[in-house]
């Protein structure tokens, strides 16, 4: 028998002014639920999550929480003022049977590597997001609000929630813009679009397809798209139609642009730079051998050589303090390096995005901002542009022009900072963690101007997926001062790394049967091993897909975890499994029809 949910919504509706921001949302919420809920960045997730949490009150419906049972938010905002520690913070989320429970406070505070003494007025973004972490897992609530609790984060950090959350028998439901997250946890979607709750038994992976077999049957259904609606879908729309063309070419343009750079990485200390001069004159960006940095008795960086060239996309990756944005100003030449030297190119044009949103000032409007000579055009990259219609490629309503930044959220003075650094004239564009606050189209957005950009990138990210999507290679730091560059995005570096469980056998197949190298001297075919694998890839994924089915329609079951707490949580891991197994099949036959192409079909 089915356990009844813990959390009710029934025929919820809030709006203002007129509107309704949503209306009719129905939710149940059970132990072990694993919810994401998306949408634009506007479309009222952060005031649902509240609604949920009682924060903010409807206007209609029903919200049911059975007796018992603790609710604990996340806000997107941790508010820390009133308390002299962030212990004192964190034991404020002990529930009355916990009071003296400091024991679980000291442990949890030291997996989030935050001191237990430390003044909640000096704390940084990132330790004030740790903190109220923290303080929502000590409670152990029954359910979990969480509003972009990876914000702000690094990767082991944000590793480590992960772990945390697939282990935790809570239900929750949970806001974030970072997929790989989402992917990994979520096994319902909910789609806030236009005022409306959709709802998808499945986790975010399906999200895309869904939503874009949603928008496409408007279309069709829809003879004439009033102007609302249009503003609305064209976006989307636009997407849909060339989504897949653009992106296997793109896909193609990276695959290229990744072996040209495997190719320079592994070269790299073997043979004196001197010997490419020739080669790569008017190329040449940034030439680093053997740099190194101490701080006292701490190593930042061993000795670390690199060569990166005109159009190579490089991301920097490591923990929150191993040293990324002291690499990133010996590479900039803003700092000098302890030992070893650092060359850059001549002619460089470089724009440069912090994560500090310095440039912004709060008291000026988004148009005085953009056209911040005078007038109504702003010069993008040569080009003069309306300052509206330019407005409008970064998702602005053209009625919030005389807004001023001060009244803009988090996401939205992040899209004006990155409007405003790409329209000036570059070729070399370093983005220091860019996608803090930004929700999943713009996210899409910034990835296609990357992805038509014809410069140079060096970007500081912990957006694991965003890190696939748009760069050749990652200069990862690995502890203690090492470094090393690894051809490829995040993935390809923790495929690559040392001492890691081998992946899946499919995988190592597609590495080794699908160079990704153009082959040498004479022209050749594909292996034996690899035409079966094309002749026997639809029903592979045939098979797949169809275990996942029934694998998902099992884990529907709400009665499945009462009865079976094993059989269910080997469910999901065999789940985990086929998905595994499919992303890695759908590469290994990219990587294959890439080489048939390569070999002239």
């Amino acid at each position: 028998m089915a356990l009844p949910p813990l959390l009710t919504l029934r025929d919820i509706r809030l709006g203002f002014g007129g509107h309704p921001l949503f209306q009719g949302v129905e939710l149940a919420v059970g132990k072990g639920d694993r919810v994401c809920l998306v949408g634009r960045n506007g479309s009222g997730k952060s005031t649902l999550l509240k609604v949920i949490a009682g924060m903010v009150d409807a206007e209609s419906g029903e919200i049911f929480v059975q007796p018992g049972t603790r609710i604990a938010y996340l806000p997107q905002e941790p508010d820390l003022s009133g308390f002299a520690t962030a212990h004192d913070y964190v034991a404020a989320g002990l529930g009355p049977e916990q009071l003296h429970d400091y024991h679980t406070v000291d442990i949890i505070l030291d997996d989030l590597q935050v001191r237990p003494d430390a003044d909640p007025a000096a704390m940084s973004g990132g330790e004030k997001r740790r903190a109220a972490i923290a303080r929502l897992l000590v409670s152990q609530p029954d359910v979990m609000l969480m509003d972009e609790p990876t914000n702000h984060l690094d990767l082991p950090t944000i590793q480590w929630l992960e772990e945390y959350l697939s282990n935790t028998r809570s239900g929750f439901i949970l806001i974030s813009h970072d997929r790989a997250f989402l992917n990994r946890l979520t096994r319902t979607t909910l789609w806030l679009d236009r005022g409306v709750v959709r709802r998808l038994e499945a986790g975010f992976k399906e999200f895309e397809g869904w939503s874009q077999g949603i928008l496409e049957q408007e279309a069709v259904e829809t003879a004439k798209f009033d102007k609302f609606l249009e503003q609305e879908v064209t976006w989307s729309k636009k997407g849909i139609e060339a989504r897949r063309t653009r992106n296997m070419g793109r896909m193609r343009r990276l695959q290229e642009l990744r072996s040209e750079r495997a190719q320079m990485i592994a070269r790299t200390g073997l043979v004196k730079m001197e010997s490419d001069s020739g080669q790569t004159s008017g190329k040449l960006v940034i030439e680093a051998e053997g740099i190194a940095k101490t701080y006292g008795d701490r190593v930042i960086l061993a000795p670390f050589s690199t060569r990166i060239l005109r159009g190579d996309r490089v991301g920097i990756i490591g923990p929150n303090g191993a040293g990324k944005s002291t690499l990133l100003r010996m590479l900039m030449g803003q700092e000098a390096p302890d030992s070893g030297t650092v060359k850059l190119g001549t002619n460089l044009t470089t724009v440069y995005l912090d994560q500090s949103r310095s440039a912004l000032d709060p008291a000026k409007t988004i148009w005085d901002t953009l056209a911040d000579t005078g007038g109504d055009s702003i010069n993008v990259r040569g080009h003069l542009r309306h300052v509206v219609g330019y407005m409008r490629d970064f998702l602005f309503d053209e009625r919030q022009a005389r807004s001023p930044v001060g009244s803009l959220s988090g996401g939205e003075r992040n899209r004006l900072l990155l409007a405003k650094a790409l329209a000036r004239p570059s070729n070399f564009l370093i983005l220091d963690e860019p996608t803090n606050d930004l929700d999943m189209e713009t996210l899409d957005l910034l990835q296609d101007m990357l992805g038509d950009y014809d410069g140079t990138l060096l970007l500081v990210s912990h957006d694991r997926d965003f890190l696939d999507r748009v760069v050749t290679s990652s200069i990862v730091f690995e502890g203690d001062g090492v470094v090393r560059e690894y051809p490829g995005g995040y993935s390809d570096y923790e495929i690559q790394r040392p001492k890691v469980q081998a992946p899946a056998k499919v995988k190592d197949e597609a590495k080794a049967e699908a160079p990704k190298e153009k082959p040498k001297g004479k022209s050749v075919k594909l292996s034996y091993k690899q035409q079966r694998f094309l002749d026997e890839f639809p029903k592979l994924m045939e098979r797949l897909e169809k275990e996942s089915a029934a694998l998902e329609k099992k884990l529907a079951d709400d009665g499945f975890y009462a009865r079976d707490p094993q059989g269910f949580a080997k469910a999901v891991e065999g789940l985990e499994a086929l998905k595994a197994e499919q992303a890695a099949a759908e590469e290994q036959w990219l990587d294959i029809e890439m080489l048939k192409e390569e070999l002239g079909g």
